[in-house]
């Protein structure tokens, strides 16, 4: 699905990627977890095409990205929410951007506030909302374009921890339901052990570590030892990475 070689970015007189190399697999997920500033949102922004790489190659599908890709969807720390527009509009927005049928328009609209129980804030605009019915909303704009590749950054970041897990829970439902591919990127260690079936320690705008979870996936995973485990070892890399 992602193959990413030789990644290199500059912002003018700093490098935020380092020669990546990154591969992932069709309908896994990944979560990339490091301190701030080591990269993770600029490796995002470079996989939404909304990045030129200085150097190096990012292929999606097996062609090479050079622009913003259609089958992607991307669900930014601001939500990206249009204010003057109501919920129902800003689901919405994308299928009307690429001019699809009215009736089309509407109806898979409501599938997807039904789906992600917004359905009765349809009218709603985004000032009316907290912070998870936000972030339902732009995941909404995203799934009614029934994308292939779905990346996010920091999705939880401003919420509190109840809000949290209800979106994380949402974010696993939706990968399970659907054939999608999607890329997390999170200062949070639990929510990367929680939704990273691959999980990517960033620093300095390289990758220090690569792990497998093994857990990624299971019922009630966060009542199981077996994830304070696996958090306590993403922590102690990390730890280790920042001290060096």
């Amino acid at each position: 699905m992602i193959e990413i070689e030789s990644l290199r970015i500059n912002y003018e007189n700093e490098t935020a990627l380092k020669s990546i190399d990154l591969s992932i697999e069709k309908n896994n997920s990944c979560a990339v977890i490091g301190p701030s500033g080591c990269g993770k949102t600029t490796l995002i922004y470079a996989l939404a095409g909304l990045i030129k790489p200085d150097s190096g190659l990012v292929e999606i599908s097996g062609e090479k990205l050079t622009e913003i890709r259609e089958d992607t969807g991307v669900i930014l720390q601001d939500y990206g929410l249009l204010p003057w527009k109501s919920v129902a509009e800003n689901v919405a927005l994308g299928l009307k951007i690429r001019n699809r049928k009215n009736n089309i328009i509407k109806q898979r609209t409501k599938e997807i506030l039904k789906e992600l129980k917004i359905y009765e804030y349809r009218e709603k605009y985004p000032t009316e909302l907290s912070g998870g019915q936000k972030q339902r909303v732009a995941i909404g704009r995203s799934l009614a374009l029934k994308v292939d590749l779905l990346l996010l950054d920091e999705p939880s970041s401003s919420l509190d921890a109840l809000s949290k897990e209800k979106l994380q829970d949402l974010i696993l439902r939706i990968y399970k339901d659907r054939s999608l591919t999607f890329i997390l990127v999170t200062h949070n260690i639990e929510e990367a052990v929680f939704l990273g079936q691959k999980i990517i320690i960033m620093n300095d705008g390289k990758i220090q570590h690569r792990l497998d979870n093994p857990y990624f996936g299971e019922v009630n995973l966060r009542n199981k030892m077996e994830f304070y485990k696996k958090c306590l070892e993403v922590r102690n890399l990390m730890d280790a990475g920042v001290s060096q």
